[in-house]
């Protein structure tokens, strides 16, 4: 393998948090509003979402198989990666202006329309996300060059994150002038325009570095042979998959638990006390001055209450993701991620013991969250990279799109999962779109959806990373021997 230096400058590691960016400007919005966009913009029958949601994300999920094949055969001047990530770019941002767009087929015709331009978007997201996420394992071999990268990346999927759970619902109500049909297209082409824009920087600011050589190279079954005798990865595959249900299932709910869940009156109360009534109407006013009439924060209490929690638990998802590089370098990633998606799933859980009217323990308990869940959010794809490193170790064969192909097909799984039980939980317990006084058992599910649920996946989530055996000691072992042969062929073709 080639081994040039392993050192990652700024300006390469900014170019693919970039690119992570760009993708989560479309994965955010489908992960937190596309059950709220099917039921209550579109009109489609809860039950019916449910279904378009889980078959495609089956779907997406099985081609990011097919993709990891293929981007790991990939031969071009650019590399295996880098190539998809520029041809992918413009049909992805099409895909996903088409995909919220509301056209007035009738019934049947909007059912048919759904799932033809979800389906495009899934099938568009694997081809160009599989690529982006495998060529982080080929950046560099240093584990904590690679550590320091995931922080870039995620710094930039929270900003990312930040945009779309705080203000996507005031963007689609200012840029729609309060239809959130028109909002949420003229949202959406914007977000498209800078999501090909940053995967363009992404392709041009990258280098793979780590490159098999030809007797490396092995049939699509050696591949999977190898995959079905790699623990850590079946350990991650699970994880994944559960990690991601919890937050298709809570993240799609909130919207709802802010709606109909929490008292207004409450919620208007605490925004008053906190000083966010004023600093909106200040900023209001201010627009209203400079001639920016149409551009006003929305009055709606619910929705303002909702953006606001998102952007606390955001920020502090950030310190979190600051402070994981140091306890992954000094504890291991497998030590660290263990307790602190135990600590997340307790957050989670205590949500359900608050009621209606208690919103400053909501926002404090999501503040706590937001810091203990960032901690593992770079963690999860860095043991992704060591799990293809510990393949090539253990089998002398490297597959980085195989393996990462792998675990987002486990993503995709938890996706369409969590999304999908989501949409089965509102049309189970009686959920009604945009009925002010929803039933008693649709409140009491919304509150479960983003609690009780969500939080028990979490805990399995914990236990099952007890046999992960790719700890502290073991990544410290895989790197020294996989520099050492690399360094070896390099002398030998020299």
């Amino acid at each position: 393998m080639s081994n040039t230096s392993q050192k990652l400058s700024v300006l390469e590691k900014i170019g693919y948090g970039l690119g992570d960016f760009a993708a989560n400007l479309i994965f955010q919005t489908l992960l937190t509003f596309l059950a709220f966009f099917y039921t209550d913009v579109y009109k489609i029958p809860a039950g019916t979402a449910s279904i378009i949601i889980f078959v495609g994300g089956f779907i997406g999920a099985f081609f990011n198989i097919i993709m990891g094949v293929i981007a790991d055969r990939t031969q071009s001047r650019w590399g295996k990666f880098r190539p998809w990530i520029l041809w992918t770019a413009l049909p992805f941002g099409i895909a996903s202006v088409l995909s919220f767009l509301t056209p007035d087929f009738g019934t049947n015709g909007k059912i048919i329309y759904t799932l033809l331009t979800y389906f495009f978007l899934v099938l568009i997201y694997s081809a160009n996300n599989l690529p982006y996420v495998a060529l982080s394992g080929v950046l560099t071999g240093d584990m904590k060059e690679r550590n320091s990268l995931s922080s870039y990346r995620f710094v930039a999927v929270m900003i990312a994150q930040f945009i779309i759970q705080s203000l996507l619902l005031p963007l689609v109500l200012i840029l729609g002038h309060g239809n959130k049909a028109i909002g949420f297209k003229n949202t959406m082409i914007l977000f498209a325009v800078v999501g090909v824009i940053c995967l363009l920087i992404t392709f041009f600011t990258t280098r793979e570095r780590i490159i098999p050589t030809k007797n490396q190279e092995s049939s699509v079954k050696q591949d999977f042979i190898d995959l079905s005798k790699n623990g850590p990865w079946l350990v991650m595959l699970l994880v994944t998959i559960l990690v991601f249900i919890t937050l298709s299932l809570k993240g799609g709910m909130y919207v709802f638990y802010f709606k109909y869940y929490l008292d207004p009156a409450a919620q208007t109360e605490f925004l008053n006390d906190i000083g966010f009534t004023s600093l909106v109407n200040g900023l209001n006013n201010s627009l209203t001055a400079m001639g920016f009439v149409d551009f006003q924060w929305p009055k709606d209490v619910p929705t303002s209450a909702f953006s606001l929690f998102n952007a606390g638990g955001i920020i502090f998802m950030i310190f979190g993701i600051i402070s994981s590089r140091s306890l992954a370098d000094s504890f291991g990633k497998r030590n660290i991620y263990i307790l602190f998606i135990f600590l997340s799933a307790i957050s989670l859980l205590v949500f359900n013991l608050y009621s209606r009217t208690a919103i400053a323990l909501v926002f404090i308990t999501q503040l706590l969250h937001g810091f203990i869940y960032g901690i593992t959010i770079p963690l999860l794809w860095a043991m992704m990279a060591d799990v293809a490193d510990y393949s090539e170790w253990k089998n002398n064969r490297r597959a980085t799109a195989t393996v990462f192909s792998a675990m987002l097909f486990g993503l995709k799984i938890g996706i369409s999962i969590g999304g999908a039980l989501g949409a089965a939980f509102l049309s189970k317990y009686g959920y009604v779109a945009e009925e002010v006084n929803q039933v008693p058992a649709a409140v009491e599910g919304i509150k479960l959806s983003i609690s009780i649920y969500p939080g028990f996946i979490f805990i399995i989530s914990a236990v099952l990373l007890c046999f992960y055996v790719i700890d502290k000691k073991l990544e410290i072992q895989i790197e020294k021997d996989l520099n050492e042969r690399r360094n070896n062929e390099k002398k030998t073709k020299g």
